[in-house]
């Protein structure tokens, strides 16, 4: 468990095997976060640890996360969507992403740079966690069952059982990625790999 961002910074986010390793994204780009983080806690937002990475909340409410990916550190904003980025900056979370936005950095010179507009982004993400505003809510697109998923109900009707008890965004997470591989073997492989997960009650990310 990570129990504070000093921790974070030095060990990951240990939430897969590269945790505490020399290979965790973390340490690929420690220094960009460090300045990132230096950045946030100039705002006076507070700092804490929210799934395993530092999360940062203006009276009680979330504003946003610094993590590392593969290619990136980021500043991700919880209500994004919200902000103004007058400087076009901000990119999509991810494809199904409605609300968060991220700040996308590669190098610390960089993020030292633009120290001063980084903040103008993170006190105007404070002022509407204040007002509570949030993005006007959208109805998500129905994705449809794959045939593997649809035959393999069929052959296993307790599979059909788990699958329709799951809460919609369990569910949705699910055929979000068994609806991805173009070849219908790899569709399958990827619910035989989570049928364990499924018949027990559980979501994608349990």
């Amino acid at each position: 468990m990570v129990t504070d961002v000093d921790y974070y910074l030095s060990e990951g986010c240990m939430r897969c095997k590269l945790g505490g390793t020399p290979n965790c994204k973390v340490h690929t780009w420690a220094d960009e976060l460090v300045a990132l983080r230096q950045i946030v806690l100039a705002t006076g937002l507070t700092e804490t640890i929210k799934w395993s990475m530092p999360c940062y909340t203006h009276n009680g409410k979330n504003v946003l996360i610094i993590s590392a990916f593969k290619a990136f550190a980021s500043i991700n904003f919880f209500n994004g969507a919200m902000l103004r980025d007058e400087a076009n900056i901000l990119v999509k979370a991810g494809e199904h992403s409605h609300e968060s936005r991220q700040l996308r950095f590669t190098s610390t010179p960089d993020i030292q740079q633009q120290a001063d507009l980084i903040k103008t982004y993170i006190f105007e993400a404070m002022d509407l966690a204040q007002a509570n505003q949030k993005t006007a809510a959208q109805p998500k697109p129905t994705i449809a069952f794959p045939q593997e998923l649809i035959e393999m109900m069929d052959a296993l009707p307790a599979l059909k059982t788990a699958f329709n008890a799951l809460t919609p965004g369990r569910q949705r997470g699910y055929l979000i990625y068994f609806t991805q591989p173009k070849q219908s073997q790899t569709r399958t492989n990827r619910i035989e790999k989570y049928l364990t997960k499924i018949l027990s009650g559980k979501g994608f990310h349990d």
